[in-house]
């Protein structure tokens, strides 16, 4: 068996058995990832356990612009002053049930920082935003950096060169 993270194949990856626990997580990659990976509204990453089909993990990147006015002004100065920036989000990230505590969430956490850096070589973006879906996926991100916004206390965001050390600390 081997863990490998690919783009979402509808027609390959059984999404039917997945169950994370939360039912927007869970009904988002049953019933909608297929229709907007081919829309072009998300990219769809999973992972599974090579044989298998089953899908264990995944995680949604998008493009995203941001107002300068939702960050804190001490970060909001160090940038240049258009009213929208290009970022990237992470618009969900979830785990199956059966392999929560196994760290799988951290490594879908990096490999879509990694994809979100490569990317940012050929389209700038700022940041990578995250929108939590509750309080403990909010202290889940914030400790690998991520900050909220002043008034979305479940988004939270990290610059790319935040990204760049993110990265390096994990050899990726």
């Amino acid at each position: 068996m081997v863990l490998t993270i690919e783009l979402l194949d509808s027609k390959r990856h059984n999404r039917s058995a997945f169950f994370s626990g939360n039912d927007n997580l869970d009904n988002y990659i049953r019933k909608f990832a297929s229709q907007d990976l081919k829309k072009k509204v998300a990219t769809v990453f999973v992972l599974i356990d090579s044989p298998s089909t089953d899908i264990i993990a995944y995680y949604t990147l998008s493009s995203y612009t941001l107002d300068i006015n939702d960050l804190n002004e001490t970060f909001a100065k160090s940038l240049p002053r258009y009213p929208l920036l290009p970022a990237i989000l992470l618009g969900r990230l979830a785990v199956d049930s059966s392999r929560q505590g196994q760290g799988l969430g951290e490594t879908m956490l990096i490999d879509a920082m990694k994809r979100a850096l490569r990317t940012t070589e050929q389209v700038a973006s700022v940041f990578v935003i995250v929108e939590a879906i509750d309080e403990k996926a909010v202290t889940f991100y914030q400790k690998y950096g991520f900050q909220q916004f002043k008034e979305y206390p479940f988004k939270l965001y990290l610059p790319v060169k935040e990204i760049e050390e993110l990265c390096q600390r994990f050899d990726v």
